[in-house]
């Protein structure tokens, strides 16, 4: 696929916890039932808070300080409780829709890239009528195997080549300081969505900064 020479980047990956859904009440909520379940104290809310993004296996074995058997135990019993209860426990922010949509129309070739496992990022987009706009789901695995952001933007990339999109320029829009570092180990670039969940210090090393989802517009389609 050919793309507009004055276009600065051929393809875009989208986060999608704190980017393109607000999924924080439900990933809360299903941290504190997994921890009470679990016998595990439940972290203050700001604490809890900044588990939103990360790969939630760094969030339990080293936030959390937990050994491997208790990470295991821990993962399935929230895998169980956020894929029944939590996962549609979000909304989608306002004119993430529009933007998608805008790019897909444009010929822009778009892949998630989130820490989250396919399944229920699936889920969430489907509820959410995006896969329409969307190329490729990418996320972790949902064995966890894949889940740094490094490795996920990785296959992304991979996806969408395969698919026979230009891959020459990708950018990534994220909210949180993984988001920045995993796209930085591929040499992409990232937008800072700073409606999302990170803190503006998190922005440092980005390429442009959105207040609103709708702000992408003209940094990722300047002619549009």
């Amino acid at each position: 696929m050919t793309s507009s020479p004055e276009r600065p980047f051929t393809a875009v990956l989208f986060d999608l916890d704190g980017t393109i859904s607000d999924s924080a009440p439900g990933i809360l909520e299903s941290l504190t039932y997994t921890f009470q379940q679990v016998g595990v104290p439940v972290p203050d809310h700001e604490t809890l808070l900044s588990f939103v993004g990360p790969p939630i296996l760094d969030t339990f074995r080293i936030a959390m300080g937990m050994d491997d058997e208790l990470t295991e135990r821990t993962l399935a019993v929230y895998r169980e409780h956020y894929l029944s209860h939590g996962a549609l426990d979000s909304l989608m922010y306002p004119g993430i829709d529009v933007v998608l949509h805008t790019l897909h129309e444009a010929g822009v070739p778009i892949s998630t890239a989130t820490s989250k496992p396919e399944t229920p990022a699936t889920y969430i987009l489907e509820h959410y009528g995006l896969t329409g706009d969307i190329d490729i789901i990418t996320g972790a695995s949902d064995d966890e195997v894949r889940s740094a952001k490094a490795d996920v933007v990785e296959e992304a990339l991979r996806r969408l080549h395969a698919h026979g999109f230009d891959v020459s320029r990708p950018v990534l829009v994220g909210d949180r300081l993984h988001d920045v570092e995993g796209a930085a180990a591929h040499g992409v670039p990232t937008v800072f969505a700073e409606w999302g969940y990170g803190s503006p210090a998190e922005a440092q090393g980005t390429i442009a900064q959105a207040a609103t989802p709708l702000d992408l517009l003209p940094i990722l389609l300047p002619s549009a």
